[in-house]
């Protein structure tokens, strides 16, 4: 049987406007710009504003020129003057090359100098080596799973499956590779890495080489004393050996160009003035959008256009005005949370970034009357340019700790302390987490052992056992 009901219940939905403006609030400047970019290839009513007024200019004079024609028509025929073509072809400046509009030739980006990368080296020794036609293809697959770093990161089980090869043929290319520059290039853990630079080098230092090959865990795990007694020799040729091996590179692969380029681009920069804090956005090369004045007519024309091209045209219209909408709004946003930062750590712009005051989310988003969800999409992998270096801004915002005067500071600050007292432990007896505890709270700073070891791992600094040196 058929029974109508009533339900009461709250659901939150989102305009699509509001789920675009969402989505272009967490996108830095240069990801911003390509979505820009995207949508102007598949929206027909998107246009820049500097190609309508370059159509626009065009237009104009195409009008002047045909105005010209005639007037010149009109007085030829009135005057009846005999044309001197020769004067014509022989005008050089009527030929004179012009730049286009939208390009500045000032601008122009000065082409980059190569640089060889990794692969490139690599792949020059092994073109060079006496390895066989059939071996050198071998080599090459190798050397295209070796990463930045140097290192190998696929067994050579798996490399052979994948190729159809023999593992024997692959290890044999593996070795080979391994005695190119840089040494220690291809190895597949550290082990390996050391073991092939102390074997490179002339004459090899044999007791590095045990330590390395039979010992490498207890090397790893700094038990100098347990090597004493397993190599039967004396603390002071241990540490000898120590320093001789810690002067090997555990990154061989470095120093290379990479073909990623890890710049930051802030997003806004601050500068004071006259006292003042001024923000300045970074969104000189965002394109400027207005729609198509084209399209927009053919919507209001109904004698010209049939109710579906109107219809197309009007939710490309909606989609375009919101987008334009957005990015206005998506500013606006910014503009406000970076000037209520500023307020609040107006210390740290002020007097550096030792001046930095504990803030959360909330603070921002209660004093502009928005989402917690908003302001953390706008400080989220975007990056501000001030005086004391460029910060992200989530850098701002940090959990605060009470001292003994009943000051609250930011555990960023703890973090930094944390770090001075480590630099400054020795270096035969490191401090534990326990004793930097208590170090803190002689400063005024009560904070517990297992905070210390939470900020000390986020800092990824080892513990002190690994931070021993003899």
């Amino acid at each position: 049987m058929v029974q109508i009901t009533q339900k009461l219940s709250m659901q939150l939905k989102q305009s699509p406007q509001q789920v675009l403006l969402s989505s272009l609030l967490q996108l830095p400047v240069l990801s911003l710009e390509q979505r820009i970019r995207t949508e102007l290839e598949t929206n027909p009513l998107l246009e820049l504003e500097e190609e309508q007024e370059l159509e626009e200019l065009q237009d104009a004079e195409m009008e002047l020129r045909q105005a010209d024609k005639d007037s010149k028509d009109q007085d030829n025929n009135t005057e009846n003057e005999e044309i001197d073509w020769e004067e014509i072809l022989n005008d050089q400046e009527h030929f004179e090359p012009r730049v286009p509009r939208e390009k500045n030739p000032d601008l122009y980006e000065r082409p980059e100098v190569y640089e060889e990368t990794l692969i490139d080296h690599l792949m020059s020794q092994l073109h060079m080596s006496k390895l066989g036609e059939h071996e050198t293809v071998i080599g090459e697959y190798i050397i295209w799973h070796i990463n930045s770093v140097g290192y190998l990161t696929t067994d050579t089980e798996s490399l052979a499956e994948n190729i159809q090869e023999d593992v024997e043929i692959v290890d044999k290319v593996l070795i080979t590779i391994q005695h190119f520059d840089p040494p220690g290039i291809g190895a597949r853990n550290l082990q390996e890495c050391l073991l092939i630079q102390l074997l490179a080098q002339k004459p090899p230092h044999e007791l590095a080489i045990t330590i390395i090959r039979e010992f490498f865990d207890d090397f790893k795990n700094k038990r100098y004393e347990k090597l004493v007694k397993l190599l039967q020799v004396d603390l002071e040729t241990i540490k000898e050996t120590i320093d001789h091996i810690t002067k090997l590179n555990p990154k061989p692969g470095e120093g290379y160009t990479v073909y990623e380029n890890n710049y930051i681009i802030p997003d806004i920069e601050v500068r004071k003035q006259d006292d003042e804090f001024k923000i300045f956005m970074n969104d000189w090369n965002i394109p400027q959008l207005r729609i198509n004045n084209h399209y927009r007519k053919m919507m209001l024309d109904r004698k010209k256009s049939n109710k579906e091209t109107r219809d197309y045209i009007k939710q490309r219209l909606e989609s375009a005005r919101w987008l334009i909408n957005s990015i206005h709004q998506r500013r606006a946003t910014i503009l406000r949370v970076m000037e209520t930062i500023i307020d609040k750590q107006r210390q740290f712009f002020d007097l550096g970034p030792e001046y930095l005051r504990p803030m959360i989310l909330k603070d921002i988003a209660e004093e502009i009357g928005m989402d917690i969800s908003t302001v953390s999409r706008v400080t989220n992998g975007k990056y501000v340019q001030t005086e004391w270096g460029v910060f992200e801004l989530k850098h701002f915002f940090s959990e605060k700790i009470r001292t003994d005067e009943g000051e609250d500071v930011s555990n960023k600050k703890i973090k930094s302390l944390i770090k001075d007292i480590i630099a400054a432990e020795p270096a035969k007896k490191p401090y534990n987490d326990q004793k930097i505890a208590e170090m803190l709270k002689e400063q005024g700073y009560n904070v517990a052992r297992r905070t210390v070891a939470k900020y000390r791992e986020q800092m990824m600094i080892p513990v002190s056992r690994l931070r021993r040196r003899i």
